[in-house]
């Protein structure tokens, strides 16, 4: 039997609780838009924006960075024995993210698990040596806690990321190696956390570093189970930062450049972010304009972006002094274990917010032009360099803004999961086109999943729109099936990907599993016990999740997507 869910959030499982919780949220979210200024308020009603997270409307910030070793309790565990050390350790780390993750409204990450988990033990003692099998289990108990648990709001998984791949020692080695393979043997129904593999000239990327071997091992597991994904930190805009500083937060977050001096992602956070509809104001500028010709009708959208963005700003910066204005006791974990960069209890969230960042997001790219060109970008080059100019033009408009305002404000290539929908169920009660018929707009600047184009040119079409993406930004290259037994052609993909300028890299393909038997592969019906009963396993925007539960954009998106 096929659930039938019309979820907001693919990560939702019903539950009492959740749905109370549910009821609730609207009604705060109602209640924020009519509190706002009515210009804004419009804007995200009538869609040409989507303000994310509206319940959390200055009150909690987005997500976060965790700094884990400023103020990590070495204290709480002293004199207890390695497996109680060992156990203790991975049990705090679990309380940590249920307790961040109630007190924001998005992703959690650690820069560098591996490096940072192996000085912890260092400290505290632990010999891992003589203490290998309770590691595994207990990281395999972190692995399937990730996946199984929906405790946030009562009904939420927590967007939990582990970057890793920079080892310096053999302990560090042995967690990085231990965090995959327990992701690889976990069930076929195991699919988070979100592994993110960082990959680095001198430390894995090539054959004679120290790490290849576990570049090869995140490799063969992304063959089978689609995590890990790919920091590319020798990208052109990763390149002059250490890899150690960088992180993908949630599903593409990316929080580097900062103008009060603190580089990189530890112990920082995206405050807030919304969304501009870009095939909406193309729509709009058609219908004002219907004699001019496209490169004209091209710069008139541009304008309307611009007085739409000029909009969003005061939104994003009173969201930001609002939540800035918050009682610190709304964030306990934070205060008692120092996660982010600063200090709240002796500076204030003023002092330690700042270093966050105010991201302007966009989605539908490709609708946008092919509305205002009457074409693909991935096949005309004159609709090719009009994305790289719009690209172009609205980088540099968030950068004007981190400059007027002395704060950090970037631009976000938006996942899209609700708004995917969202923005397409509202435009065409208002404008007529064929791009309605497939139920969705494209996340941010990608090729359209349909596309069919080979997987090299998807990465160097997309490639260089990353430079210009410094909120965040993803590019995923569609398979037709697992790549089992093939990390050389990913590797070969990883390659070309950073030469391209690719910030950050996915493989997807579609997973469908026996519910019966537990069988993976492709299939309607399951070729082992011919059960009927499968579960659908698909890339929702930037992390894994059931098909079943997809929000109605997304499932659409996922019945059009071909392989490159």
């Amino acid at each position: 039997m096929q659930l039938q869910n019309k979820n907001d959030n693919a990560a939702n499982r019903k539950s009492y609780v959740g749905s109370i919780y549910n009821i609730g949220e609207k009604a705060v979210k109602e209640s924020v838009l009519n509190s706002l200024d009515e210009k804004w308020a419009k804007l995200h009603r009538e869609g040409y924006i989507h303000i994310h997270d509206l319940d959390a409307y200055g009150l909690t910030y987005n997500c976060l960075t965790f700094d884990i070793l400023k103020a990590f309790p070495y204290s709480d565990f002293a004199g207890l024995s390695n497996i109680q050390t060992i156990l203790g350790v991975f049990d705090f780390l679990k309380e940590l993210f249920e307790r961040v993750g109630n007190e924001q409204s998005g992703g959690m990450a650690l820069a560098n698990f591996d490096n940072d988990f192996a000085s912890i033990f260092t400290t505290l003692n632990v010999d891992y040596k003589n203490n290998k099998e309770i590691f595994c289990a207990a990281i395999r108990d972190l692995i399937i806690w990730c996946n199984n648990t929906h405790t946030r709001m009562g009904q939420t998984s927590y967007y939990i990321s582990f970057n890793i791949g920079l080892t310096e020692n053999d302990f560090a080695r042995f967690l990085a190696f231990t965090l995959i393979d327990e992701f690889y043997k976990a069930g076929e129904l195991i699919y988070k956390p979100n592994i993110i593999f960082k990959v680095a000239k001198g430390i894995n990327r090539n054959p004679q570093d120290r790490n290849y071997d576990l570049l090869v091992k995140a490799l063969e597991c992304t063959g089978k189970k689609m995590i890990p994904t790919y920091l590319l930190c020798d990208c052109e805009m990763d390149k002059d930062t250490s890899p150690e500083l960088l992180s993908v937060m949630g599903c593409r977050t990316r929080v580097v450049t900062d103008r009060f001096g603190k580089s990189g992602a530890i112990g920082r956070s995206n405050i807030d972010n919304i969304t501009i509809n870009l095939p909406r104001l193309a729509f709009e500028t058609v219908k004002d304009h219907p004699d001019l010709p496209s490169d004209e009708l091209f710069e008139k959208c541009k304008e309307k972006w611009l007085s739409t963005a000029d909009t969003v700003t005061e939104i994003l910066l009173d969201r930001f002094h609002k939540t800035c204005m918050q009682d610190i006791d709304l964030f306990p974990t934070l205060k008692q274990y120092d996660l982010l960069c600063g200090n709240i209890n002796k500076t204030g969230l003023p002092e330690v917010f700042k270093h966050g960042t105010l991201s302007i997001g966009f989605i539908g790219l490709s609708e946008m032009l092919d509305v205002i060109f009457g074409g693909k970008f991935w096949d005309n080059e004159k609709i090719y360099n009009a994305a790289l100019n719009m690209l172009s033009f609205m980088r540099g408009y968030t950068d004007k803004q981190a400059e007027k305002y002395n704060l950090n404000f970037s631009l976000l290539a938006t996942s899209g999961e609700l708004i995917s929908g969202r923005f397409v169920e509202i435009d065409q009660t208002k404008f007529k086109s064929d791009i309605f018929k497939k139920g969705f707009y494209t996340n941010s600047f990608h090729v359209e999943v349909d596309s069919k184009i080979p997987a090299w040119e998807k990465i160097e079409k997309e490639g260089k729109f990353h430079a210009y993406c410094n909120g965040g930004c993803i590019s995923y290259v569609e398979l037709a099936e697992a790549p089992i037994g093939n990390p050389q052609g990913l590797d070969e993909l990883v390659e070309i990907a950073i030469k391209a300028g690719v910030h950050y890299l996915g493989f997807n393909y579609p997973k469908d599993v026996c519910a019966e038997c537990g069988t993976s592969g492709t299939f309607d019906v399951c070729p082992v016990c011919n059960s009927s009963h499968i579960t659908r396993i698909r890339r929702v925007s930037g992390y894994l999740e059931i098909q079943d539960y997809f929000t109605s954009g997304k499932k659409h998106e996922a019945k059009t997507r071909k392989a490159n």
